[in-house]
């Protein structure tokens, strides 16, 4: 927000079960995969009786209005305009309303929603944090899934902002950094928008953050948008490498996104299927080390679709550093270890891509030190078992050398 304003259950076991499944494909494996690296620490699926209100030791109700942003509702307490709809879903409710006789910054309330935090119950530092949802239409209305920086002390304490759509763009989503000297209308950040005029509205989608040291990349529905490091800021200061808590809510009226006019149908509702955040022993970044102790490295450190992957010595650059994400994915520089062209035969290359999700960017981390592409069932494999500089990395049936054992993390 531009100022301060206080993976589904069955997913996971799904991708668990995929990768499982790889282990008994051939010989290559001796141990099952360790598909336990992705962690759940937070996760609410939002299952509960039409009607009840959100789970107090996950969520806290914030009550009031809002001068900051200028915003026109009235958040409310308890299961008013926040409630669970009986079918897995959260709701979040704005109503041209005032039943109570609300008193806002500008005089009595037109509008109520509401507005919800971790503060207190939960925080977070790095992994991958995801919400699914579904947004409401209309001018003047304004959903965010977003961060604060603890303790809050706005902008310097920062916020990330993992999305926000106003309703004059019913086609655009914006993920946005905000701290000391980048706060309001200065934020650092970038829009990403459907094509063919889709509306956000018309669908669910997943807003995500990977967020490691030094690096915050923005995806929707698994595509990447902006990646975001130190480097951007101008040599202002990068204060996200520290514990922020999470918020929900859906404004009315605005700064940014104006006011509601004739136009705008009440009432309307942020629709939200689920939150997470999973972490791992690597998802905070860290490097892939194998033959001759050298480096998993992105060529040149480039973000370019389709630089090679290849061996290096390890320098501790933002090119050999790697998370794992709860899809199975490898991840640098906001982009996927891709088997190039989908392919699945001894000798395919490996290179960077923006994240699919396809099959050829899944990969199953063994207890034996292979990384495997379950859909081709073959290793990453150091081409021709050379250890020199850039030598590229490729897909080769396993074979338990050395050339194809990987220490992750």
């Amino acid at each position: 927000m531009a100022s301060p304003r206080l993976l589904r259950t069955a997913l996971l076991a799904a991708l668990s079960a995929v990768l499982v499944a790889s282990a008994a494909i051939g010989p290559a494996q001796a141990e099952p995969p360790d598909v336990s690296a992705a962690a759940v620490t937070f996760s609410d699926n939002f299952d509960g009786p039409a009607g009840a209100a959100v789970d107090s030791s996950k969520w806290q109700i914030e009550t009031g209005d809002n001068v900051n942003n200028h915003e026109r509702q009235y958040y409310t307490s308890g299961n008013k305009n926040a409630a669970l709809d009986g079918q897995g879903h959260l709701v979040i409710t704005a109503r041209r309303e005032n039943p109570a006789n609300y008193q806002c910054w500008y005089g009595t309330c037109q509008y109520t929603s509401a507005r919800l935090n971790t503060s207190g119950k939960f925080t977070a530092q790095y992994g991958h944090i995801e919400a699914r949802m579904k947004v409401p239409r209309g001018q003047g209305m304004w959903p965010a899934f977003w961060m604060l920086g603890t303790p809050v002390n706005w902008p310097d304490s920062g916020e990330i902002d993992i999305v926000e759509n106003v309703g004059f763009e019913p086609s655009t989503v914006h993920g946005t950094l905000h701290g000391p000297g980048y706060s309001g209308s200065g934020g650092i950040g970038a829009g990403y928008s459907l094509p063919n005029g889709q509306a956000f509205a018309d669908a669910f989608h997943t807003f995500a953050v990977d967020w490691a040291p030094d690096s915050i990349t923005w995806s929707v529905d698994g595509n990447v948008y902006q990646r975001r490091t130190p480097a951007d800021l101008g040599g202002r200061q990068w204060v996200f490498n520290k514990p922020f808590f999470l918020i929900l809510n859906l404004a009315v009226g605005g700064d940014w996104p104006g006011d509601p006019d004739g136009s705008t149908v009440f009432p309307q509702q942020l629709v939200v299927d689920h939150v997470s955040v999973t972490t791992g022993a690597s998802s905070a970044g860290g490097a892939i080390r194998g033959l001759a102790g050298k480096c998993v490295d992105v060529a040149g450190a480039s973000s370019a679709n389709g630089t090679p992957v290849q061996l290096y010595d390890c320098n501790g650059s933002a090119a050999q550093q790697w998370s794992r994400g709860s899809d199975g994915t490898l991840r640098a520089l906001g982009k996927c270890l891709d088997a190039t062209g989908n392919g699945t035969a001894d000798g395919t290359p490996v290179q960077l891509w923006d994240c699919t999700g396809g099959p050829n960017q899944r990969w199953a981390v063994s207890a034996a030190g292979d990384i495997v592409n379950p859909q081709a069932d073959k290793c990453l494999d150091v081409t021709g078992n050379n250890s020199a500089n850039g030598t590229r990395l490729q897909i080769w049936t396993c074979g338990g050398g050395g050339n194809q054992k990987w220490t992750v993390g």
